[in-house]
C-alpha cells in the first residue's frame, strides 16, 4: 500500500498542474449561474459569424467577409481589427482611447476571441464597424437555476457501491467497467473542446490510463488506476455539479454524468483493487493470538496403580546341576 500511495503522489505531481481545480481552488472556468446567448448581428453581415464559447466566458467572431471588420472598445475607440490577413489589436485601447490607433498584429487567423465586460444581465450590444458603417452584436445574459448538487454526489456514491458489489461478485465485469469509466472523462474533455475550449490534458490522461487498465488489470494497477480516475477525472471536475452553465457542448446533464461515472467507477475500481491485492498477500501471524504454554502432565486422578506381584519360581524351569570342574 505504501507503493500505491507513492505512485499516486507521483501521478498527482504530473497531472495536478493540468487541471484548473487545483490551480483555482475548484473554480469552474466559464461555468456559473448565467448563460450568455448571442441572438445575432444587426443588420446581418454575410460571412460574419459571432457566438459565445467556453460557457460564455468569451465571445468568438469569425470574419469570412473578405474585408476588415473592427470591434469597437468601451469608449467607442477601435479595439480589434479582423482583416483578411489576420487579427490586429489597438495597443492604445482601452488605456488611451482618444489616441490614434496603433495596430499590432496578434494573430494570422481571421477568427478572434475576447472577453467583454459589456455583457451584463438582460440584453446587451457590442458595436462593430466596417469602414464608416456601424452595426451591432446583440445578445442576452440570463440567470439559470442551479442543479441539485447533492443528487449528483449521491449518484456517484451509489454507483461506487453498486459497482464494487458487482465486481466483487463477478470479477469478469471489471474489464468493461474500467473501459466505460475511462471513456467518461474523455467524453467530457471532447465536449469542452467542442465548446471552443481546450480539451483538458488531465481528463484525457486519466481516461487513457483507465482504458489501458481495461485490457490488463492486475490488482495493484487496478487500484492505482481507480484512484487516478476518481481524483483527476472526477473530483477535479465536480464543480459542474453545482454550476447551472457548464463550459461544454451539449446538455449540461451529459457533462455532469461523465464526471459522475468517473468519480463513482474510479472509487469502485480502487476498492475492488485493494480487496484483490489483500487477497494475494500471504497470511501472517495473528497479532491477537497468544500461545499458552502446555501444563506439565500430572497424575491421573482416576487411575489406581496396582503393585506388582513378587516374582516366584518358574514352574516350567528345570535347574540343571553344575558339572564339577
Amino acid at each position: 500500500m505504501r507503493r500505491a500511495a507513492l505512485l499516486l503522489v507521483v501521478a498527482g505531481a504530473f497531472l495536478a498542474p493540468a487541471t484548473p481545480a487545483f490551480a483555482h481552488g475548484g473554480s469552474l472556468a466559464g461555468g456559473g449561474a448565467y448563460r450568455v446567448r448571442v441572438t445575432g448581428v444587426s443588420p446581418p453581415e454575410r460571412g460574419l459569424t459571432v457566438g459565445a464559447v467556453e460557457g460564455g466566458a468569451l465571445l468568438e467572431l469569425a470574419n469570412r467577409t473578405g474585408h476588415s471588420v473592427e470591434i469597437l472598445g468601451y469608449s467607442g475607440e477601435p479595439y480589434l481589427d479582423v482583416r483578411p490577413d489576420g487579427t490586429y489589436r489597438n495597443v492604445n485601447s482601452p488605456a488611451n482611447p482618444t489616441a490614434p490607433p496603433s495596430w499590432r498584429r496578434v494573430s494570422t487567423s481571421t477568427t478572434v476571441r475576447w472577453h467583454d465586460e459589456r455583457i451584463t444581465p438582460g440584453t446587451w450590444t457590442i458595436p462593430l464597424r466596417v469602414q464608416v458603417r456601424t452595426f451591432d452584436i446583440r445578445g442576452a445574459l440570463t440567470r439559470e437555476p442551479p442543479p441539485h448538487a447533492w443528487l449528483w454526489w449521491s449518484g456517484a456514491g451509489l454507483l461506487a457501491l453498486a459497482l464494487t458489489g458487482l465486481a466483487s461478485r463477478w470479477p469478469r465485469t471489471i474489464a468493461p467497467v474500467t473501459l466505460i469509466a475511462g471513456l467518461a472523462p474523455i467524453s467530457y474533455a471532447t465536449s469542452r473542446a467542442l465548446d471552443g475550449g481546450t480539451a483538458p490534458l488531465v481528463l484525457v490522461s486519466a481516461g487513457l490510463i483507465a482504458i489501458a487498465a481495461a485490457w490488463r488489470h492486475p490488482p495493484f494497477f487496478q487500484a492505482l488506476t481507480g484512484a487516478v480516475l476518481a481524483v483527476f477525472g472526477g473530483l477535479a471536475s465536480t464543480g459542474i455539479f453545482s454550476a447551472a452553465v457548464v463550459p461544454a457542448a451539449g446538455p449540461g446533464w451529459l457533462a455532469r454524468a461523465s464526471v459522475l461515472i468517473a468519480l463513482g467507477a474510479g472509487a469502485a475500481l480502487t476498492l475492488t483493487g485493494v480487496q484483490r491485492l489483500r487477497a494475494t498477500l500471504p497470511a501472517g501471524p495473528d497479532p491477537g493470538r497468544r500461545d499458552v504454554p502446555a501444563a506439565p502432565a500430572g497424575p491421573d486422578p482416576g487411575r489406581r496403580d496396582v503393585p506388582a506381584a513378587p516374582a516366584g519360581p518358574d514352574p516350567g524351569r528345570r535347574d540343571v546341576p553344575a558339572v564339577p570342574a
